[in-house]
């Protein structure tokens, strides 16, 4: 039962996962290491289309924003190995982190500004299995973040600033352990993801570091009827960790003049919820339906930001033979109003969909 129904009910959580808290567009890659099959096969894709606008907050000199946010897409490929009853090995590539967004509209107070950032994650884990119910895993993660940003403002010196860093590699680590009562598909699992500090140089050469925060995700699931389960899952991330300050940047404060400040930074640590259902129709057919949540905070957030919360609805279908797993989802995300130093943002969501492919041999 559990299989074909968590291939439906997985791929929902991915497709809201995409715009998860901070600069987060994929989570905890460590559930491959749960699927059946001795050797297990993986890939997925998934594309969001956000729109996020607003207005001038009161005696600020300036026009609508427009959309600032782009279309992107994410993937994933993952391979699982059971290497024997009690250890199996896993290995994921995905892209963790990201950020598309930009000021078209020539009005906006930050008209012409952009920002584009790009990751990707190797990850090579291991699971062992202690007696019946209980196991512990973990793995190394090799990590490498990039990144362009161009600020276009009255309110900072130089304008225009650009800013181009090349891809920082660098290692972290997660660890986690599980329970499991298989004859009601019950399992709980908690991994821990270490934090990577990437180091780059600014326009003068000089040195900052932006930290990709530390993570605790608690996974849940457990049958709950005949060919019915339910699942859910409880992140935490560090997202106040979370800042792009290069020296040579500056904004204009009144009455003080051109302090250095944050490009972008996170405000609070942010906890994401989900919780779903999924029920397998036959051998071949099962579905899933969950929601998805994060706070509205009430933080004033960057201007490369404009969200504060969510709340997503998701279904997902998935289609399985003997040896091979097909999914689709979709997510309707509706965002929180946010408020920058300029900017009221309001009235926004996004649409995220995905696919998944497996193949066991």
């Amino acid at each position: 039962m559990k299989d074909i129904i968590l291939s439906a009910s997985a791929l929902t959580v991915a497709a809201s996962m995409a715009f998860a808290g901070g600069i987060e567009r994929r989570g905890d890659p460590s559930q491959i290491l749960f699927e059946e099959g001795k050797n297990y096969l993986e890939f997925s894709a998934v594309t969001v289309s956000p729109t996020v606008s607003g207005v001038p907050l009161p005696g600020i000199p300036a026009g609508p924003t427009g959309s600032i946010t782009d279309s992107y897409q994410t993937y994933a490929l993952g391979y699982k190995h059971d290497l024997n009853d009690r250890l199996t090995l896993a290995f994921v590539i995905d892209e963790p982190v990201g950020a598309s967004l930009g000021y078209s509209s020539p009005l906006a107070f930050f008209g012409g500004s952009n920002a584009e950032v790009s990751s990707i994650a190797y990850t090579g884990m291991a699971k062992y299995q202690i007696g019946n119910r209980f196991s512990v895993y973990g793995g190394l993660r090799l990590v490498g973040v990039d990144g362009a940003i161009t600020v276009v403002s009255p309110a900072s010196t130089p304008s225009p600033y650009n800013l181009n860093v090349s891809k920082d590699y660098q290692v972290g680590y997660l660890a986690g352990i599980a329970y499991e009562i298989p004859d009601i598909a019950l399992r709980v699992a908690a991994t821990y993801e270490s934090k990577t500090d990437h180091d780059f140089r600014d326009n003068t050469g000089t040195p900052f570091q932006v930290e990709i925060p530390q993570a605790l995700t608690l996974h849940a699931q457990t049958g709950i009827a005949a060919d019915t389960l339910l699942f859910g899952s409880v992140k935490w991330r560090e997202w106040s960790k979370f800042r792009v300050q290069p020296a040579d940047f500056f904004s204009l404060v009144p009455g003080v003049g051109p302090v250095n400040t944050p490009i972008a930074s996170g405000t609070s640590d942010i906890w994401t919820y989900e919780l779903g259902i999924g029920h397998k129709f036959n051998e071949n057919w099962s579905g899933a339906a969950a929601i998805g949540y994060e706070k509205d905070l009430g933080d004033t957030v960057g201007n490369f930001s404009g969200t504060d919360g969510y709340v997503s609805y998701g279904l997902a279908v998935s289609y399985e033979t003997e040896d091979w797993k097909v999914t689709t989802g979709i997510r309707y995300i509706d965002i929180g109003d946010a408020d920058s130093s300029v900017t009221s943002f309001s009235n926004n969501d996004a649409i995220s969909a995905g696919m998944k492919v497996a193949y066991k041999f």
